[in-house]
């Protein structure tokens, strides 16, 4: 486990004015750690979303700090969260958010585009990022063309391929079936393994807690509770030995 590649410091966030007003974080403190995969855990309404918008710089915090790889974002202007997005935080999201009309390794190379890389050498990079999540037999196939696993794969590869400190998934699995899911949280467990990379998944799904090295559960606005993922795994095995009573 490395330090933090993403942080939070006693984060606020109030959405609306007046009458209307939420306040969806309400002094929330994360790390997310290289080297682990953190799950962010909590009912609808909780403030997940919110929290992973305020992580990825989609969103300012009403009060407190954000830290991506080490920069501090108070105060900065929209190009530069801009280039900390680009540079250091990889998006995966729950509709996959594919163009229909590009194949795989364009739809990876996208992400590289927008960082000036020649055509060349992105494609050779998207190739390696397919490789990396098992599709490699997919780089011309088109997303109407593949199953929602293989979607949902070519969708880390394209969050990968530029080798950023943190990703940020967002339900990545909550439109596949148990089977697709678990692949998907174990090729992110995977990715999760690097030393420089940590890995935050949104999740309300119980079935994904065995992928975690760290849970985080927040509630209206506040972390509530912060498991160690190891702790956790052994308290499952426990109860898969002993059964229901």
């Amino acid at each position: 486990m490395s330090g933090a590649v993403l942080e939070a410091n006693q984060v606020k966030k109030v959405l609306g004015h007046g009458a209307g007003q939420v306040h969806a974080l309400r002094g929330v403190d994360l790390a997310l750690r290289g080297g682990e995969l953190t799950l962010l855990m909590g009912p609808s309404g909780s403030g997940k979303t919110t929290l992973l918008s305020v992580l990825g710089c989609m969103l300012a915090p009403t009060s407190g700090t954000v830290s991506v790889a080490g920069h501090d974002t108070a105060n900065a202007d929209p190009e530069t969260l801009a280039r900390l997005r680009r540079d250091h935080i990889g998006f995966i999201f729950q509709s996959y958010h594919l163009f229909p009309t590009l194949t795989a390794s364009e739809n990876i190379q996208l992400a590289l585009d927008v960082r000036g890389e020649t055509s060349d050498k992105a494609k050779v990079r998207a190739h390696d990022a397919l490789a990396r999540v098992g599709l490699k037999h997919k780089i011309d196939a088109f997303p109407r063309e593949m199953s929602g696993g293989e979607q949902q794969r070519v969708a880390i590869a394209r969050a990968i391929v530029s080798n950023p400190s943190a990703i940020l998934a967002d339900e990545p699995t909550a439109a596949l079936d148990t089977e697709n899911g678990q692949a998907i949280m174990a090729i992110l467990a995977d990715i999760a393994k690097e030393p420089g990379r940590g890995v935050l998944v949104v999740t309300h799904d119980p079935r994904l807690l065995p992928y975690a090295d760290r849970i985080h559960r927040i509630e209206d606005g506040l972390i509530v509770s912060v498991e160690s993922g190891a702790a956790r795994k052994a308290e499952l095995r426990t109860a898969s030995v002993v059964g229901p009573r």
